[in-house]
């Protein structure tokens, strides 16, 4: 049942964007039957609908612009673990529930979820929506390629049920039925993804399994309902590796040894690392502010004065032995670039990896308290984070690209991220909305760049409503508006997230 608009249910109006928006009205669906009857009651009051999970997003895809608010956190079902006839675990579960709580139903059944997003009390049809990924998605991917069917809601009341492996495009042209036998045929925008990782926009390709365009369409095509998981075994062993490098030109040497490819004069001869995460200098520096000031900190260990950059590595292997041996090769790396033995911090229990986990996050958590201390000042102030990848070849130059705009602009920031995807983010954190303004000017010349080299404008986050403008560099305006015919195939009255995307 729609419930009107009172002060109640403010907290709805915003996510972790820092946005604030408005609407007429709100429900908070426990069923499939309650969503259905939601948004055919909304959309015979015109009211467009926002979809809502837990709002941890940071693009304020989440955030309502008028209308009705669908909030999906009571859909919070996790169901059994089993096994299918090919050997695989399944595990079905509603959109409200949170990844802290469908990770702690597969720790009991010694499986594991790979994606990790940084915020782990995220929705997983948050998850669904933007495509999430995390620092694990190097070796694992996104979440992507861990949903095996869906079911969802289109703007009639009608549902779609898929499963991977069962439709498939024929090239760009498709054909789908929902439940009531209706056929909807359409044709894919031909646009191609660049090869790199990205959220950026609906997933296409050529002969591609259908399921994947309903993953990454953040709430504008329907309300995904239920999703079914793929879950692996927990790895046997698990080891953490934080390597401070003497520069930032050593660091990234250091990360494409790692990766596996040819540095000349180093040999790396250990296992691919799951995660390859950067953070420079200027986040080393912040680091070192915030410990001194904040309690909440203190459990990052000491950072030495002649740690420059750091590179932090994770491995998953079969034994503690194999992970050491992984960790020495790239301790030897360490130490042909310039830094000590002395100049890494290696765990393999839980408890020893605790500290290190908490460095890894501890980066855009100190960015977020900075920016909360400068608001007291200029209420309107947000940080300006990027979210773009680029292809492998082009990734010294990116970095140095930001570094020597940065330089010149005189504006505070802090760069790291998920560097094994070629994917880092800049933080730029302005003290006035001049810097502000000037800091965004600087995001978009970047955009148009990095969509020049081949790159993504968003690689995990989506575009949400912030990133609308940076679709169209990616895309152009034919590329857009094709995606807009898509959308109206399934939502005719773009009843669904207005402003999302488009």
């Amino acid at each position: 049942m729609l419930k009107s608009w009172s002060s109640e249910f403010d907290e709805f109006l915003r996510d972790e964007s820092r946005r604030i928006g408005k609407a007429d009205s709100i429900s908070f669906p426990t069923t499939e039957a309650d969503v259905i009857d939601a948004v055919l009651q909304a959309r015979d009051l015109n009211q467009a609908i926002t979809i809502q999970g837990a709002r941890t997003g940071i693009t304020a895809g989440a955030v309502p612009q008028g209308g009705h608010v669908l909030n999906l956190s009571r859909m919070n079902g996790i169901g059994e673990v089993r096994t299918d006839s090919d050997g695989e675990f399944r595990l079905t579960v509603s959109p409200g529930a949170l990844l802290t709580e469908i990770r702690e139903v597969a720790a009991k059944n010694g499986l594991f979820l790979p994606p990790d997003p940084t915020e782990t009390s995220a929705s997983i049809g948050g998850m669904v929506a933007c495509n999430a990924s995390g620092a694990s998605s190097f070796f694992y991917g996104p979440t992507r390629s861990w949903v095996t069917a869906l079911r969802v809601v289109l703007s009639d009341g009608s549902v779609i049920s898929i499963r991977r492996g069962e439709s498939f495009t024929r090239g760009r042209e498709f054909n789908i039925y929902n439940e009531n036998g209706r056929e909807i045929v359409g044709t894919l925008p031909i646009y191609t993804l660049p090869p790199v990782k990205t959220a950026a926009g609906y997933y296409v390709a050529d002969d591609m399994d259908l399921i994947d365009l309903f993953i990454g369409m953040e709430g504008t095509l329907g309300v995904v309902t239920q999703i079914e998981l793929k879950l692996i075994p927990v790895p046997k062993a698990i080891a953490s590796l934080t390597a401070f490098l003497p520069s930032e030109e050593a660091a990234l040497r250091f990360v494409r040894a790692v990766r596996g490819e040819d540095v000349g004069g180093l040999d790396y001869q250990g296992m691919r690392p799951i995660a390859i995460e950067f953070f420079n200098s200027d986040s080393l520096n912040l680091l070192r502010d915030a410990k001194s000031k904040y309690g909440a900190f203190s459990n990052i260990p000491p950072l030495k004065p002649h740690f420059h950059t750091a590179v932090a590595i994770e491995y998953h292997g079969e034994s503690d032995d194999e992970c050491e041996e992984s960790a020495l090769a790239a301790v030897e790396l360490v130490m042909a670039l310039g830094a000590s033995d002395d100049d890494t911090w290696y765990a393999t229990t839980e408890r020893e990896r605790e500290p290190l986990k908490a460095f890894r996050h501890a980066v855009p958590e100190a960015v977020n308290l900075l920016i909360d201390e400068r608001k007291r000042a200029c209420p309107e102030l947000t940080k300006l984070g990027t979210d773009m990848s680029v292809p492998a070849l082009q990734l010294e130059r990116t970095m140095s690209m930001y570094r020597a705009d940065l330089q010149e602009s005189l504006l505070q920031s802090v760069v790291f991220g998920h560097i094994g995807d070629n994917h880092v983010h800049v933080n730029i954190l302005p003290t006035d909305m001049d810097q502000y303004q000037r800091g965004k000017s600087l995001y978009m010349s970047w955009a148009n760049e990095i969509v020049a080299m081949g790159g993504s404008v968003s690689a995990e986050h989506g575009i949400g409503k912030l990133k609308a403008p940076m679709l169209k560099i990616m895309f152009g305006e034919d590329g857009v508006s094709q995606m807009r015919v898509l959308k109206s195939l399934f939502d005719p009255t773009a009843l669904f997230s207005p402003g999302n995307l488009f």
